[in-house]
């Protein structure tokens, strides 16, 4: 099968990103429309239902470098948060300890990214986790 260049990838990204995902839990769009390497962009996550991190938004940044879709975009979340996965220095997702990062392939897109983070909030694990007050950033 016949790779996909990155930048064709990146337009079919932006096209799904601002038409909205599923139920518009989470949402991504460029940060800047005339960035023409398309590496720079805006993640939006709404928080899932009964857990504490419901009615709350979080903003984050993603970084497609040269190497995406082969490797995976780096991911900052803006908004502060308490996940095993984010550091709390800077709010860097730490590859390593998500899966979906972790696991990488060509397959996954920035939607896989913000739905698995969006799932992992809603875990057993991290549904009840203690969160910095509302509105506060890295």
């Amino acid at each position: 099968m016949a790779k996909v260049p990155r930048n064709f990838r990146l337009l079919e990204e932006l096209e799904k990103g601002e038409k909205g995902i599923g139920d518009g839990s989470c949402s991504y769009g460029l940060e800047d429309g005339d960035d023409i390497m398309m590496s720079n962009w805006n993640g939006t996550i709404i928080g899932p239902g009964h857990t504490v991190h419901e009615n709350r938004i979080y903003n984050l940044k993603i970084v497609c470098g040269e190497g995406y879709p082969d490797f995976p975009p780096t991911i900052q979340f803006l908004s502060r948060v308490n996940l095993p996965f984010v550091s709390q220095l800077n709010g860097k997702v730490d590859p390593a300890k998500l899966p979906v990062l972790a696991n990488w392939t060509r397959n996954n897109s920035l939607e896989t990214v913000l739905v698995e983070i969006r799932r992992e909030m809603a875990s057993f694990n991290n549904r009840k986790l203690p969160q910095p007050p509302e509105g506060s950033t890295f």
